[in-house]
């Protein structure tokens, strides 16, 4: 190999042709990060460097305290995002996978009184500290970890109503367009801005994915007729399970 390579690249290098060729299996152990540091000659940091590379790839995980396996590959579901899914009577997420044959669910804990952060404050329009509800959530597909959401409600908008708690009251979990709708405010358009990441420690924990796996960053904002942001949201989607692909309707003539 070329000597410009740096060994921990040369390494990783083999390694992906090993799996490629099958010397190791999909769920396959690979040998210890000792023993394969004393194969290729090299220190174990080096090592660990070449092994965090393919997992970064996707190719390789880590098992805490068990070592690091070829990785099985996921089947990715298809999660569309459309606001059709807010006229369905039910939380557009479970509303949709219902139509789907598949069950959602979600966990969630709410903060009442939250400041909201200067970045939180900036989406939504206020003044930074202002007093907000904030909410945590973890979906589920068929009981399994989906995606992660954090969401911000103004308690200028909500505070005093029955809704204040987005998971509590008579509209418990029925989405953000319909709870507010009863408020009397009316979200006329949400927008979304997706960049890709990588999924920090505390994600991959609750996601059950690797840390540093790729996630899908959704940054949405639900904004009333006059422009005026009721809520914002950041939702972290895993790329290994799932491809997004957004609906949208054509005006016609």
């Amino acid at each position: 190999m070329p000597s410009e390579v740096p060994p921990y690249q040369q390494i990783s290098d083999d390694l992906r042709r090993r799996v490629t060729e099958g010397e190791w299996g999909p769920g396959e152990r690979l040998p210890s990060r000792a023993q394969l540091a004393l194969a290729y000659g090299v220190g174990a940091n080096v090592l660990q460097r070449a092994q965090e590379r393919l997992i970064t790839e996707g190719l390789l995980e880590g098992r805490a305290g068990s070592g690091t396996y070829v990785r099985t590959p996921t089947e990715r579901s298809r999660m569309v995002r459309t606001r059709h899914g807010e006229r369905r009577g039910d939380s557009p997420f479970r509303a949709d996978l219902r139509e789907r044959g598949r069950t959602g669910s979600w966990e969630s804990n709410s903060y009442v009184r939250t400041p909201a952060p200067e970045h939180v404050a900036a989406r939504l329009g206020i003044a930074p500290g202002e007093l907000t509800v904030r909410t945590c959530y973890e979906f589920l597909v068929d009981g399994r970890p989906a995606q992660l959401a954090e969401s911000w409600e103004p308690m200028a908008v909500t505070g005093g109503t029955p809704v204040l708690m987005p998971e509590f009251g008579p509209l418990a979990g029925r989405g953000v367009v319909e709870r507010m709708a009863s408020i009397g405010v009316v979200v006329d358009f949400a927008v979304e801005v997706p960049r890709p990441g990588r999924a920090t420690a505390d994600q991959a924990n609750l996601l059950g994915i690797s840390t540093g796996d790729l996630v899908t960053l959704v940054e949405r904002t639900y904004f009333d007729p006059d422009g005026r942001a009721v809520e914002t949201a950041d939702i972290v989607i895993p790329d290994t399970l799932w491809e997004i692909a957004y609906e949208f309707p054509v005006e016609r003539r």
